[in-house]
């Protein structure tokens, strides 16, 4: 009881910190683990838990996406499954010993993406120009694998990414960040379902709990000054960071 107690609550945090600024896997991943899933079942349980929230916010910015520059529409989504195949297929074959002595270091770098989110994407897009479509290409191809194998900091990731590649509209760059997330979100959760990683029971009431939370996040994002959050998240990635530290 205890236990879905604590994965109800993580879920539902983790959605709306999703609807708002990002940074719910700092919570699924470790509410997991703390509660007894091995690491690599956590990381692909935690994943499915909140593939609704991408695929409702992909849908919420259907008619701004538009493709950064050096890529076209096919060739993003055909990216973002080819590389988040291959990164849940890296997450199949890791080892859980493995897998749990990388998470904390997983876990700083996703909270240090987080925090200096917006000063990477303005030093990225600072005088940024189209890139070619082989550099797009590769670029795109190694975020989405990164998704694919460990969700945290994606966001910030892709974001970055598509300044760099010389886009520069924001609702166009947060739709093709959320179809992105979404694609590849879907293509690894398929994966590490065959590969029978996933842990259903638990997967299907942290869903539930994200969804009911990620719509309470929308709804009072308006209220909470954007700066308190954000570093309210980072000291939550850190802390996460040093109990797995802890733990090994």
């Amino acid at each position: 009881m205890l236990d879905t107690a604590l994965l109800l609550a993580a879920a539902f945090v983790a959605g709306a910190l999703n609807a708002v600024a990002g940074g719910g896997s700092f919570l699924t991943l470790p509410a997991l683990v703390f509660t007894g899933v091995p690491p690599v079942v956590a990381n692909a349980t935690g994943t499915v838990a909140l593939l609704p929230g991408y695929m409702a916010s992909a849908w919420g910015f259907r008619e701004d996406m538009a493709p950064p520059p050096g890529l076209s529409m096919r060739a993003v989504v055909l990216l973002s499954l080819v590389g988040g195949s291959a990164g849940a297929a890296l997450l199949l074959v890791t080892p859980d010993a493995t897998f749990k002595k990388i998470i904390p270091w997983l876990l700083l770098a996703a909270t240090a993406l987080f925090a200096f989110g917006p000063q990477l994407r303005q030093w990225l897009g600072a005088g940024a120009h189209p890139a070619s479509a082989t550099k797009a290409g590769l670029g795109t191809l190694a975020v989405a694998a990164y998704g694919g194998y460990f969700n945290g900091g994606l966001g910030i990731l892709l974001l970055a990414l598509f300044g760099l590649l010389g886009q520069t509209q924001l609702n166009a760059m947060n739709g093709m960040k959320n179809l992105v997330s979404a694609l590849l979100t879907a293509i690894a959760v398929a994966i590490y379902a065959a590969g029978g990683i996933v842990q259903w029971q638990q997967a299907l009431i942290m869903m539930i709990a994200a969804t009911l939370g990620g719509y309470w996040g929308a709804r009072v994002a308006r209220r909470l000054p954007a700066p308190a959050l954000r570093w309210g998240i980072v000291a939550t990635g850190l802390v996460m960071a040093g109990l797995f530290f802890w733990k090994q």
